[in-house]
């Protein structure tokens, strides 16, 4: 079996029940099925921004506030999407696909644009919280 016995293959103009609207038409990278945002619990002390500044530290992290709070933006593609970016599970996809709207999405604005705050990078992050706590580094010395 080759491998594109194993896969089905799903053509975008034959997919029959797939109804792709027209700004999901327009998106070329299927933004929305390629990261995953995460909301997490508001940073308050300097240990819960030492943890998110070790987040960022990882490849594919970033962290952003909005209206909504604070997330964990992850960067992972998903594995059923086939080639073209069409959902090759799109019948049994999970309830969070489901209930999926574009309304907001990344197609119209990126989450670094449209967010109060974004951090990419731990050198980003880290300068952030040193402008937040006057004693960042002192966090260290609980430790000694």
């Amino acid at each position: 079996m080759n491998a594109k016995e194993k896969i089905k293959m799903v053509d975008v103009e034959k997919a029959g029940k797939i109804k792709i609207d027209k700004k999901c038409s327009k998106c070329k990278k299927s933004i929305c099925c390629n990261s995953i945002n995460q909301k997490v619990p508001a940073p308050k002390t300097k240990e819960d921004f030492d943890h998110l500044l070790w987040q960022v530290s990882h490849e594919g992290i970033n962290i952003f506030k909005d209206s909504d709070g604070w997330f964990l933006h992850i960067h992972s593609n998903c594995s059923h999407l086939l080639p073209g970016g069409v959902c090759g599970i799109y019948d049994t996809r999970p309830w969070v696909c489901r209930e999926y709207t574009n309304d907001f999405c990344e197609f119209d604005e990126s989450i670094e644009k449209a967010s109060e705050l974004y951090f990419s990078t731990h050198k980003k992050f880290d300068k952030y919280c040193r402008k937040r706590f006057k004693k960042w580094d002192k966090r260290f010395k609980i430790y000694e």
